[in-house]
């Protein structure tokens, strides 16, 4: 590359929602590297303002079609939380189940049709499927057998509508949970197999000094519960958190930046596993050994093989929590309004298969929704993602410029990022014409 130019990406491919990376060199140094998150922000913090306690699960799984689920779970906690309820061991266990679907069929995705045509030298999972038919059906048929689990527990894959505050509307018969096993059974299988393929994969060196972020539970692989960790040795609840997170807006993006007490950090599933590995069941610790995986991994190129391990985790815990399923009876509990009359505020975390999704709901006493603040993990990562195309690209800059396009294009997809998700927030500022040095 010559002493001044640029790498500009205007849409990135194979993520979900519109971005793109712009990295700008001068005298051989990169002086700037950018993930420029630019769709249109969708204010659905503001339009939770004014509705009803009961609403927001159903309104924030909107916000993605990928991790439905994730937002409902965070927006029940934080519901829940604030109004003082506490829900069943059954619905919390059923909670569980529904949000495994969801890690199924995310991570089949992303590993198949979004990150492994990158190792495999494919434009697309198309191309590969031209080529591997096999392979990527393996992938669609993990990705089915979560979307109908998230169909018998949520009435249906994309948006779910049998969540509600408090727990579930239906809880479905021990059967309908039975007559998915099969199906389970052999997407474990195919999970074993997917770990076995992508250990295969020839990762670039590139190893991180992160400080990763997740929740951490004393006894359980996290997903729908635990503390706030990181490997600072952060430790703290959920009602905690914005004392130590700090959101703030950069020119470029449509998406918030979050720095913890700050310093940038990463979250998903890199930080769930350094900090979380030890819970995993003995089966699936096996498989993460033999394909060469130890305690930390600070590689992100190498995260597409630790979401394989958490896909095969996820399969092995639908089908324990569906082996010992009793169907809450009721299916859900009674949430009221505050009872203070000043209201009161609820937090709520879980783990989205991108990351620590935090939501918080400030509720009046009649049960009116105030206030809303949601911190989706892609907006939590951008600072991370940008240091790692600046700190990957800067020593390649002698590369054929179209092949270190494409590699940074593969170092922001890492990380999986869910660009819509993100794009929340916008900060309008008018200026008046005659202040003004020109339109655009």
């Amino acid at each position: 590359m010559t002493h001044g130019s640029r790498i500009s990406v205007p849409g990135l491919t194979r993520v979900e929602g519109e971005g793109g990376l712009e990295i700008v060199v001068s005298d051989g140094r990169i002086t700037e590297a950018r993930l420029d998150i630019y769709e249109p922000p969708r204010f659905f913090e503001a339009l939770l303002r004014g509705r009803q306690y009961t609403e927001p699960p159903d309104i924030t799984a909107r916000i993605c079609g990928i991790c439905p689920v994730a937002y409902q779970m965070s927006a029940c906690h934080a519901i829940e939380n604030g109004c003082g309820a506490t829900v069943t061991e059954d619905i919390r266990k059923l909670r569980r189940l529904l949000y495994c679907g969801e890690w199924m069929e995310s991570h089949a995705l992303h590993i198949y049709l979004l990150h492994a045509p990158d190792f495999l030298g494919y434009p697309s999972g198309i191309h590969l499927a031209r080529d591997h038919p096999d392979i990527v059906a393996r992938g669609l048929s993990i990705k089915k057998a979560g979307n109908h689990l998230m169909a018998a527990i949520g009435g249906r894959s994309v948006h779910p509508v049998n969540v509600k505050v408090g727990g579930f509307y239906r809880a479905p018969a021990a059967r309908e949970l039975r007559e998915l096993v099969p199906q389970l059974e052999q997407a474990r299988r195919d999970a074993e197999e997917t770990i076995t393929w992508v250990a295969g994969f020839d990762f670039p060196s590139f190893d991180r000094d992160y400080e990763f972020v997740s929740l951490r539970h004393p006894d359980q692989y996290p997903i729908t519960e635990g503390r706030i960790a990181a490997t600072s040795g952060l430790d703290i609840t959920a009602d905690e958190y914005d004392q130590h997170f700090t959101e703030f807006q950069v020119a470029h993006s449509t998406a918030l930046h979050s720095v913890l007490d700050g310093r940038t950090y990463l979250t998903g599933p890199l930080a769930r596993w350094s900090l979380n590995f030890g819970n995993l069941p003995a089966e699936v610790m096996r498989a993460a050994r033999a394909a060469g995986l130890n305690g930390t991994v600070t590689n992100p190129f190498r995260s597409i093989l630790v979401r394989a391990v958490e896909l095969l985790f996820a399969c092995d815990e639908a089908l324990r929590l569906i082996r010992e399923y009793r169907p809450p009876d009721p299916p859900a509990v009674a949430v009221t309004p505050p009872h203070s009359e000043a209201g009161a505020t609820g937090y709520g975390c879980s783990e989205a298969p991108r990351g620590l999704l935090y939501h918080r709901y400030a509720i009046a006493a009649d049960g009116t929704v105030t206030d809303a603040k949601i911190v989706p993990p892609t907006s939590q990562n951008q600072r991370a993602i940008e240091a790692d195309l600046r700190d990957f690209a800067e020593p390649r800059l002698g590369m054929d410029h179209e092949i270190l396009t494409s590699e940074c294009e593969q170092a922001v997809r890492n990380h999986d990022p869910c660009i819509s998700c993100a794009a929340h927030f916008l900060d309008l500022r008018l200026t008046p014409a005659e202040n003004s040095q020109g339109t655009r």
